[in-house]
């Protein structure tokens, strides 16, 4: 019996299916026939960007009838021999002896063969993972969600599943999904369905330190959700975060845990998404793998936000937005720092606290908060971080100062209440991280189905 085997099996492991008998199902990328009495049928499986060719007989009963009508996008099952390619471009191919037909595309499929820009892509996302560049993303994805996983449960971090449902404010922007049962008009929330406000969370940080106090080391790796309406390329109202937090880390600690996460993924990308990797170097961000190959090798530079201010005002370089110590670098200045300061990653730290978070542990200058970003090449920031604020008494007048009912937060008081510890973590957007090792520059492109003011 034939062996049911993936394009992309069949075409890394060429030498131990040759004269093998083998069933491959997919979608028919193009179809060419030949005045021999034979057609030609490329043949993708969503395995691989790569396509099989298969050699397809006029000899078969259902030639005339099914397969000269089977164009572009059409699902099949092909049976044959693998046999030494007489072609260029691959290795092998496939001497079909039956070929079915399982559905027939209509001719106004979409996806035919030409290109399609991204932006037209858009437009039909149920379709566009069937396209080269959206399977590779799809690939990536997949595999670097499993690398995630594989590097914290390595390194003893546990996984947390914290509420898509919260009642907590975690960044302080307001900038928060409500959601209620309650008709329009109606105030009362002591009458809705969780009894007060509650929203779609935008970050699962404040709940995954319950777990650390008690764990030692936890990661989240779920949906957060942000009402900004905002229509860069660079934003999602619906993304997925991976979150780690751990009991006893100060932020030295939490910057070498950073460091050692983008290595590990950029090195999961280039060693098991290698054909997708090539496929974006060649086709999307050329240099991209060059890129990819010296992070995982670079030792990450260190500055502090006063540092990276000086060195901005000193360029010399013409800003959009002008660089004041105080105000949040932007996306240019990150990039100046990486690409023509260090001419590779820089993590910054202690920021300014009246641009951070409440949570962000102060420092002894009453100024600045023990807060990091990764920024890297092509991107900017990549990670923002933070050691947490362990002193009870000064997190709550920081909640109060953030205008804040410390009543609101008098759970998360009490992890310092109880048993306090230093602690820290970090967030990675990871379609941020997405685009950075595909080069794709619309965040839109890396998720599956994109939500964005006016479209869900």
């Amino acid at each position: 019996m034939a062996d049911i085997v993936s394009v992309r099996t069949l075409l890394r492991e060429p030498d131990s299916y040759l004269g093998r008998s083998v069933v491959v199902n997919g979608f028919v990328r193009t179809r060419r026939d030949s005045k021999g009495g034979f057609s030609f049928m490329e043949i993708n499986d969503g395995s691989t960007v790569k396509n099989i060719q298969a050699v397809i007989p006029a000899a078969l009963p259902n030639y005339n009838e099914q397969v000269l009508k089977a164009g572009t996008g059409a699902s099949v099952s092909v049976s044959g021999v693998v046999v030494a390619s007489q072609g260029k471009g691959q290795s092998v191919e496939i001497s079909a002896e039956s070929l079915i037909i399982h559905g027939f595309a209509d001719p106004d499929f979409p996806l035919q063969k030409k290109h399609h820009t991204l932006e037209f892509l858009r437009q039909i996302t149920h379709l566009r993972p069937r396209t080269n560049v959206m399977g590779c993303v799809a690939r990536v994805r997949s595999r670097l969600a499993l690398g995630v996983h594989n590097f914290f449960q390595s390194r003893g971090f546990h996984y947390v599943h914290t509420p898509i449902i919260t009642a907590s404010d975690c960044e302080g922007a307001g900038q928060m999904f409500r959601v209620t049962t309650l008709k329009p008009g109606e105030v009362d929330f002591s009458q809705d369905f969780f009894g007060k406000m509650a929203h779609l969370t935008v970050s699962g940080q404040l709940e995954g330190e319950c777990y650390a106090t008690a764990l030692g080391q936890i990661y989240t790796f779920g949906p957060t959700f942000r009402a900004e309406n905002s229509h860069t390329s660079r934003h999602l109202s619906e993304f997925w975060m991976i979150e780690p937090e751990a009991s006893f880390m100060d932020l030295a600690g939490n910057m070498k845990l950073a460091e050692d996460f983008i290595k590990h993924l950029v090195v999961c990308a280039l060693d098991e998404c290698s054909d997708e990797v090539n496929y974006f170097d060649e086709k999307i961000a050329p240099g991209l793998k060059a890129r990819l190959s010296s992070i995982a090798i670079s030792a990450f530079k260190s500055i502090t936000y006063t540092e990276a201010v000086d060195i901005l005002k000193k360029s010399g370089e013409s800003f959009a937005y002008p660089v004041e110590w105080g105000s949040d670098l932007q996306s240019e200045h990150e990039r100046y720092l990486t690409e023509k300061t260090f001419n590779g990653p820089v993590i910054v730290t202690d920021y300014p606290r009246n641009i951070k978070a409440f949570y962000m542990r102060q420092n002894d200058d009453g100024k600045t908060v023990r807060a990091m970003d990764v920024l890297v090449p092509g991107v900017g920031e990549i990670i923002g971080g933070s050691q947490r604020e362990e002193r009870a008494d000064v997190l709550e007048a920081r909640i109060r100062e953030m205008g804040f009912r410390p009543e609101d937060y008098a759970w998360y008081l009490d992890l310092r209440k109880y048993g306090t510890v230093p602690h820290a973590g970090f967030g990675l957007g990871f379609e941020r991280f997405i685009q950075y090792v595909t080069g794709l520059e619309n965040i839109r492109d890396v998720i599956p189905f994109p939500r964005t003011p006016g479209n869900a």
